[in-house]
């Protein structure tokens, strides 16, 4: 026995026991050792999850104590390569910030505020060293460096929306495509930021040519990713899809409707702040196709190392539970970043898209970002819902040689909660990855859900949807297509000859 007393008076086993405990017990809040610093607030009942806001009268006592030795020990222990096995930690540590960040923003108790604060920063920076902001920026004096997480979310514009398009020299015409087609044909009135990764990456030619497009609506802003994230870890001008957590957790918006530049929408993009997955989760997803079932059996295996308490949103997916191949489309994302849960899940996500992670583990595994956003959320705690379809398909009617009606064309789509076109992906052109055909456009007149896919055996080629109902798009849908495109055309003199 006094062989045990010696070791637990060691400061570092004190630090373990904290660790574990708060596995089980943190989320909550319900810890009051006697010999501890506590105070107490207003919190949330037993069985709740915690939130910014409760009905509960119960209250709750934070262990100030605790907090400090585990952020400590977080700090001086943060996720190292090898990166694959860490996911789950990482989420079940966001976990755990996600709490201090509710109890921090409800406490009544300025020491306490600062304890939760500093406790939180702390951990932040040694998980996400990417927070930190380059000292050659401009943003380097507005903010912090002992309180990034609270300068960047005090960056959020209060009761804000906005679209966030990530896009390069390589995607500029597509990005004039989609910009174009919000303000001068859906008539969208949303702000647009337009996100890239320096000079070399969006040229201040090409972002004159976009903010030309403006139309009646509020002039784009543009954000160079670089000047807010200190790139080190990042490596983000040659990253690609990488770029897109960090558009979304930059954009000074609290909700943020983040757009590949090859998006299409059918409706305005308001639309989305409509949506009751969206209102009621703070995130909503899209799903991918539901394609090759049982091929990727290591990435299930991982998937399942993992995720070992999976959500009522996983175990209603049928890439979980019945192994197929690819669960996001991550062409359209949208997140409510003021929720602590979204904003401590999209931290995650970013740390997936790092470069090291990326490099060892999520592009490799996984093909590009798509997969990060959901398994960011989960792993995280954070609540999503997906879109109820899979990824269906808008194009052109086609017989195939067995017989079969479906339709066919080179992009996913995808519908609101009323089952009605919203939109797709892969350009306003015929088949953007055709060469041959970047002058190609046709407006596709039908479409297919809840269907099944016929892949092309190349990426150029076309996919089919059949064994379902052969849709036609309605008139108003068409005149969208069509006016979008004649717009296209115009803008594409633009940025030629510019």
């Amino acid at each position: 026995m006094s062989h045990f007393a010696a070791i637990r008076s060691q400061r570092g086993f004190r630090i373990i026991i904290a660790a574990v405990a708060v596995i089980f017990a943190l989320s909550i809040f319900m810890l009051l050792p006697p010999a501890s610093t506590t105070t107490q607030v207003l919190g949330f009942g037993h069985g709740q999850k915690p939130t910014t806001q409760s009905s509960s009268n119960e209250t709750i006592t934070i262990d100030t104590t605790l907090i400090s030795d585990l952020s400590q020990y977080f700090a001086d222990y943060p996720i190292q390569k090898p990166f694959k096995e860490k996911f789950g930690e990482l989420g079940r540590r966001n976990r755990i910030l996600r709490d201090w960040l509710i109890q921090a923003e409800t406490c009544q108790d300025s020491s306490t505020q600062s304890i939760l604060h500093n406790a939180i920063e702390e951990v932040a920076v040694a998980q996400y060293p990417f927070l930190l902001p380059p000292k050659e920026s401009p943003h380097h004096h507005s903010r912090s460096s002992h309180h990034p997480v609270q300068d960047l979310r005090a960056s959020f514009e209060p009761n804000s929306a906005g679209i966030v398009i990530p896009t390069s020299d390589h995607t500029l015409r597509y990005a004039a495509h989609l910009i174009t087609s919000v303000r001068s044909v859906l008539n969208s009135t949303l702000p647009i930021q337009v996100v890239y990764a320096g000079d070399d990456d969006l040229s201040p030619t090409n972002r004159n040519h976009l903010w030309s497009l403006s139309g009646a609506g509020p002039a784009i802003t543009f954000l160079n990713i670089l000047a807010v994230f200190d790139d080190t870890t990042l490596k983000l001008q040659t990253g690609g899809w990488a770029i897109k957590p960090f558009a979304a957790l930059a954009a000074p918006f609290e909700k943020v409707i983040l757009a590949d530049a090859d998006a299409v929408f059918l409706q305005p993009p308001e639309a989305v702040l409509q949506h009751d997955a969206f209102i009621n989760k703070g995130a909503l997803l899209f799903h991918d196709r539901l394609l090759w079932k049982h091929a990727f059996e290591g990435r299930h295996e991982w998937w399942r190392d993992q995720i070992r308490r999976p959500s009522k949103e996983m175990d209603a997916s049928l890439v979980w539970t019945e192994d197929y191949a690819e669960e996001a489309d991550s062409g359209l994302v949208v997140l409510d970043k003021r929720r602590p849960d979204t904003f401590m899940g999209l931290l995650h996500i970013c740390w997936q898209n790092t470069y090291d992670v990326r490099e060892e583990t999520t592009y490799k595994i996984t093909y590009g970002d798509k997969e990060s956003w959901w398994l960011g959320l989960e792993l995280a705690g954070a609540e999503y819902e997906f879109s109820k379809h899979y990824g269906g398909i808008v194009g052109w009617e086609n017989v195939d040689d067995n017989g079969r009606v479906g339709v066919c064309s080179f992009v996913i789509a995808h519908v609101d909660a009323k089952g009605r076109l919203l939109w797709y992906n892969g350009s306003l052109l015929k088949n953007k990855g055709q060469i041959g055909m970047e002058d190609v456009y046709e407006v596709p007149d039908k479409w297919m859900i809840d269907a099944e896919w016929v892949k092309g055996a190349r990426k150029q080629d076309h996919s089919c949807m059949v064994g379902g109902e052969v849709r036609s798009l309605t008139a108003e849908e068409l005149n969208v297509l069509q006016r979008s495109i004649a717009a296209a055309r115009q803008v594409d003199t633009l940025v030629r000859t510019g």
